[in-house]
């Protein structure tokens, strides 16, 4: 791909929540300019041309139907809102056209669509790359560092979680049209794993020297969504929540006793948790929490020959170096301080630009440099294929009695000798000093 010299000329597919807040952050880039809007429902559309008008004075041409946007040409890339299924059939139609691609996060429906997505980069050579926005926080930026630095010598294991009740909604995916709604009904999976093993993938090697060779994954019962829909004022149709008063005793009125939902069988387990062997011998352990009343919280532990980093405690211990032996001490003044990662400093001041604690507006960012530069992206095919595989092979795994399944490799045995991504400031591979000069 070759470097542009005028602004990044974009399409933005999928303008629901997500898509309208992100379409939001790159109307307020220079360097970019918004051409086309693409959303199967009309008045999505008027709602992201208003954004564009107030923007730039003029509207984007908008369409119903993805097909056409590529057709029409007049950009440079696509950005990716849409349902979680139609991630990779968008992205690899858009790279056939010659335009770079960033697709949000998913778990993959099938491996055959993730083998899609590796041929059809390999096939045409235009770049996509995965919007995992967990790799840019502040805490995992450091946490990279301290690993690429050797902190705590050779890696042994890792976990990682995404632990959020989100309830109210998938709950009510159905009325507010949220793509998370038909997974958990139909699915027994980890269906949303690349937030907590993509920074872990990029700290251990994956299809740069090392890979995921199988996984093995167990799941609960369903039962949180199910006593949601029971109990919950929140799960019912909008029309008769307003009709219940606050402090509603007794029965239930008979439209709710006929809502659907009530006796509706839910697929997937509350808590599903998977082990992943790698190539290099180390294990990863990944949980996924959806459906129960809990406190958000971030959980991220790397362990190693010389130490080990708890995020939830926010704790750390290195062997030699901790000041008290068999004690841990406070991550924060590693991760804030001693190795804070440059690339967070050096947009300290643009953060609040993009949601997620400034996650957002930096890989946003990082996927515009690719483009610009007609590089690599920092998450490409290969990575994008590992990680949302995870979610069909755990569902296979459950599907089996949690019998282990192995990962395809996506590289074709690339893997063993694969030189490190196009370096950079958002790099994921290092850290190269010189771009922060």
């Amino acid at each position: 791909m070759k470097p542009l010299t005028g602004k990044v000329k974009v399409g933005v597919l999928g303008l629901g929540q997500r898509g309208k807040s992100q379409l939001e952050m790159l109307l307020g880039m220079d360097d970019v300019e918004v051409v086309s809007l693409c959303d199967r429902l009309a008045f999505r559309i008027d709602e992201g041309n208003a954004l564009v008008k107030k923007a730039y004075g003029r509207m984007a041409t908008g369409y119903t139907d993805y097909k056409e946007l590529i057709s029409a040409g007049g950009i440079d890339a696509v950005m990716i809102f849409t349902s979680w299924q139609t991630h990779i059939r968008i992205a690899a139609h858009a790279m056939r056209a010659g335009f770079y691609a960033a697709m949000e996060v998913s778990g993959a429906t099938s491996l055959h669509e993730c083998w899609h997505l590796v041929q059809t980069y390999e096939e045409t050579g235009v770049p996509c790359m995965l919007l995992e926005n967990s790799c840019y926080g502040g805490r995992t930026l450091a946490l990279l560092r301290m690993v690429k630095e050797g902190l705590f010598g050779e890696l042994i294991y890792a976990s990682g979680a995404y632990q959020h009740d989100l309830r109210d909604e998938i709950g009510l995916g159905r009325e507010i049209r949220h793509y998370r709604f038909d997974h958990f009904i139909n699915r027994n999976a980890d269906l949303y794993p690349t937030h907590d093993v993509g920074p872990i993938a990029k700290m251990m090697n994956i299809n740069r020297g090392n890979r995921f060779l199988s996984l093995v994954s167990m799941a609960t019962k369903a039962r949180g969504l199910e006593k949601y829909y029971r109990e919950s004022r929140r799960a019912y149709n909008s029309w008769v929540v307003r009709e219940l008063e606050a402090n509603h005793k007794g029965p239930w009125p008979e439209e709710i006793k006929d809502y659907d939902m009530i006796d509706r069988h839910i697929a997937c387990g509350d808590v599903v948790t998977t082990l992943i062997k790698c190539a290099g011998g180390e294990v990863i352990e990944l949980v996924h929490d959806c459906t129960l009343p809990r406190p958000r919280l971030t959980h991220q532990r790397i362990q190693g020959t010389r130490g080990i980093f708890m995020d939830d405690a926010k704790s750390v211990y290195i062997e030699g170096t901790s000041p008290e032996e068999d004690k841990w001490e406070p991550s924060d003044p590693y991760v804030n301080e001693k190795y804070e990662h440059p690339l967070w400093k050096s947009a300290s001041l643009e953060r609040d630009k993009g949601g997620h604690g400034g996650t957002d507006f930096i890989v946003m960012r990082a996927f515009i440099e690719a483009v610009k530069n007609g590089a690599e992206p920092p998450i490409d095919a290969y990575d994008a294929a590992a990680w949302m595989s995870i979610t069909s092979l755990s569902e296979e795994s459950i599907t089996l009695g949690s019998h282990p399944v192995a990962f395809p490799d996506f590289t074709n045995g690339a893997w063993l000798k694969r030189t490190p991504a196009f370096p950079g400031k958002y790099a994921l591979d290092d850290v190269y000093w010189e771009f922060f000069k």
